[in-house]
C-alpha cells in the first residue's frame, strides 16, 4: 500500500541530509490515499467526529440550484450580452455543456466514494497523489474566498438599495454602509458586507438542518421569482432585438463562455454534502446532474428573455434584468427581481460558505492543515471552527477590499479543478496490465492525460490570437491521438454504483474543454494560477509533508 511505503525513511537510509529532505518530501508528496466506501454507507449514521446525514435528494438539488442561481442571473448576464449580443444564450449553452460533462464525472467519484468529505480534494487524493490534492485544494480555495466576498458586497449594496426605498432612507445612508467607501485608493470600506457575513456564518454553526432549512426557503422564492419573471417577459419579447444573433463573431460568445462558467459551480457543493446526506450513493448523482440541468434551463430562458425584450446594446450592466422590465414600464417586476436578487445572492453566499468549511474539515482531517479545522462540535455536528474561520476570511476581504475587481479570475481554480477530477475518472478506473516495455501503464496513461489539457491549452491560446485554422487543427488531433491511446491500451473497469458513460472519451474531453476556456482567460488568471501554486507549494513544504496523516481514513 502506498500510504505504508510514505514513512519517512531513517538516516541508514539516506547517505546525506540533502537527499534525506528531498526523499522524504518526495515520499509525502506521492502518496495518496486509496478510499474505499463502507458497504452499508447508504444507510448508516455518523458518531463521534462525523457529520450528520440529514439531507435528502431535494435538499441537495437545492443545494446545487442555490449555489448556482444568483450572480449569474441577476448581473453576468447583462455584462456578457453587452459583447455577445443575443448570443449570450450560447455562451451559457457552451459552459453548461462542458459543465455536463464535469458533472457526470463528479456523479461517478460521489457515489463511488459517498462517505468522505472534501470533494475534489478528495477524490484528487485518492486518484493522484497528496501534493496534487493540497494544490487543487489551494486553487478552489481562493476561487470561494474571492467569490464569497464579492457576493457578499453585491448582496449589501442590494439591500441598501431596497432600503434605499423608504423615503426617509433615500440618499441618507453612507456609502461606506453597503455600496462601498474608497479609502487611499486601495481600500474600499464597507460595514454591511461583514454583517451579513457573519450572520450566514451564525446561522451556518448552528447546524446543517438550519442552514437546509434557509437555503431550502430562499432558493424555492428565487426560482418562483425567476418563473415568474420569464412568464412575464416572454409577453414582451421583440424578435427583432434577436438580430443580430452574434454581432460579434463566435469569439465574443466563447469568452463570454468562459465568464459565465463560474455560474454553474453549485454541483461541487453538492458533491461536498457527501457527508451530511442521507443515502449519498443515490442521492448525490442525482443532485448534481438534476440541478445543473435545473439551472441551465433557466439560465437559457433569461437571456432569450431580456435580449428579445430590449436590445442587447441598451442593457444595463449593473443590474440587466431590472433594467429591462423597467424599460417596458414594469416597475413592479424589477422590485420582485430586487428581492429575487437578494435571495438569490443570499443562497449562493450561504452554500459557498458551507462548501469551504467542508473542504478545511477535510484538509483538517488528514493532517495537511491544523488539528482545530478538524473538529466538530459534539451537538451541532457541523465544524465551527472551520466555519468561523472562512466567515472570518470572507469577513476581512469583503470589508476592506473593493474584490469586485478580481471577479475575472474567479474562474482559473474551477476550471483546473475540475479537469482535475475528470482526469481521477479515469486513472481510478484502471485495471492492473503487463507493462510496456519501457514504461509503466500508469505512467503512461498519465502523460496522455497531460498531453490532453496541453493540447487544450494550445488550442486555446491559438484560437484566442488568431492563429491559422490548421494549427488548432493540429492542435486537435494530437488530443484526440492521446485520448485513442487512453482507450486502445488501457483496460477499465465498470463501478457498480453511478457509472459516468464513455470513460475515457467523456473525461478526455471534458479536460479539453476546460483548459481551452482557461486559456481565453486575461493573462492575470494565469499568473494568479502560477503564484498561487508557487505559495502552496511552500506550504506543504514547510507544514503539510510533515504533519499529514493519510492513515486517518476518510469515513467517520
Amino acid at each position: 500500500m502506498r500510504i505504508e511505503q510514505s514513512t519517512v525513511m531513517t538516516s541508514s537510509s539516506s547517505p546525506s541530509k540533502p537527499t534525506s529532505c528531498y526523499s522524504r518530501f518526495w515520499s509525502s508528496a506521492t502518496r495518496s490515499k486509496p478510499i474505499a466506501p463502507a458497504p452499508d454507507s447508504d444507510v448508516r449514521t455518523n458518531s463521534g467526529g462525523g457529520l450528520a446525514r440529514r439531507l435528502g435528494l431535494f435538499d441537495l438539488m437545492l443545494i446545487g440550484i442555490g449555489a448556482s442561481i444568483g450572480a449569474g442571473i441577476f448581473v453576468v448576464t447583462g455584462t456578457v450580452a453587452r459583447d455577445a449580443g443575443p448570443g449570450v444564450t450560447i455562451s451559457f449553452i457552451i459552459a453548461g455543456a462542458s459543465c455536463i460533462l464535469n458533472a457526470l464525472c463528479y456523479a461517478e467519484l460521489a457515489s463511488r466514494l459517498p462517505a468522505v468529505v472534501g470533494g475534489a480534494y478528495m477524490y484528487t487524493y485518492s486518484a493522484f497523489n497528496e501534493l496534487t490534492a493540497f494544490l487543487v485544494f489551494s486553487q478552489l480555495m481562493l476561487d470561494y474566498h474571492i467569490g464569497a466576498a464579492s457576493i457578499a458586497r453585491s448582496l449589501a449594496s442590494y439591500w441598501v438599495s431596497v432600503l434605499e426605498l423608504i423615503p426617509f432612507l433615500k440618499d441618507n445612508i453612507p456609502n461606506w454602509v453597503g455600496h462601498g467607501e474608497e479609502v487611499l485608493g486601495a481600500l474600499s470600506i464597507n460595514i454591511l458586507a461583514p454583517i451579513i457575513l457573519g450572520l450566514l456564518t451564525v446561522v451556518l454553526c448552528r447546524g446543517v438542518g438550519e442552514s437546509s432549512i434557509l437555503n431550502s426557503i430562499m432558493t424555492v422564492t428565487k426560482v418562483l421569482i425567476v418563473l415568474f419573471v420569464i412568464g412575464v417577459g416572454s409577453f414582451k419579447v421583440d424578435v427583432s432585438n434577436w438580430s443580430p444573433f452574434a454581432p460579434n463573431g463566435a469569439k465574443s460568445i466563447l469568452t463570454g463562455a468562459t465568464v459565465v462558467f463560474f455560474a454553474y459551480v453549485g454541483f461541487d457543493a453538492v458533491a461536498n454534502s457527501a457527508e451530511e446526506s442521507k443515502r449519498p450513493q443515490r442521492d448525490l448523482p442525482l443532485g448534481i446532474i438534476g440541478s445543473l440541468m435545473v439551472c441551465i434551463a433557466l439560465y437559457i430562458a433569461v437571456c432569450l428573455v431580456i435580449t428579445g425584450m430590449v436590445p442587447y446594446k441598451n442593457l444595463g450592466e449593473e443590474a440587466p434584468l431590472a433594467h429591462a422590465f423597467t424599460s417596458k414600464g414594469l416597475k413592479y417586476v424589477s422590485v420582485l427581481i430586487s428581492c429575487g436578487a437578494i435571495a438569490g445572492l443570499t443562497t449562493t453566499l450561504l452554500v459557498g460558505l458551507y462548501v469551504q468549511s467542508r473542504l478545511y474539515l477535510g484538509l483538517g482531517r488528514d493532517g495537511l492543515l491544523p488539528a482545530i479545522f478538524a473538529k466538530v462540535h459534539p451537538v451541532r455536528q457541523t465544524p465551527v471552527h472551520s466555519q468561523v474561520w472562512v466567515g472570518l476570511i470572507a469577513s476581512i476581504l469583503a470589508g476592506l477590499l473593493n474584490v469586485h475587481v478580481l471577479s475575472h479570475v474567479l474562474s482559473v481554480g474551477s476550471l483546473t479543478g475540475y479537469s482535475v477530477v475528470s482526469a481521477c475518472v479515469v486513472t481510478l478506473r484502471w485495471k492492473d496490465k503487463t507493462s510496456t516495455r519501457w514504461i509503466s501503464n500508469r505512467a503512461e496513461g498519465i502523460i496522455c492525460l497531460i498531453a490532453i489539457a496541453c493540447c487544450g491549452f494550445a488550442t486555446g491560446i491559438l484560437f484566442r490570437f488568431g492563429a491559422s485554422f490548421a494549427f488548432l487543427i493540429v492542435a486537435s488531433v494530437i488530443a484526440v491521438f492521446a485520448a485513442a491511446t487512453l482507450y486502445l491500451r488501457q483496460a477499465y473497469t465498470t463501478p457498480t454504483s453511478f457509472s459516468c458513460p464513455g470513460v475515457p472519451l467523456v473525461p478526455s474531453v471534458s479536460i479539453f474543454v476546460n483548459i481551452f476556456l482557461f486559456a481565453q482567460l486575461h493573462y492575470e488568471a494565469w499568473v494568479r494560477f502560477v503564484v498561487l501554486s508557487i505559495v502552496a507549494l511552500g506550504i506543504y513544504a514547510f507544514y503539510g509533508q510533515f504533519h499529514a496523516n493519510p492513515g486517518s481514513g476518510g469515513e467517520v
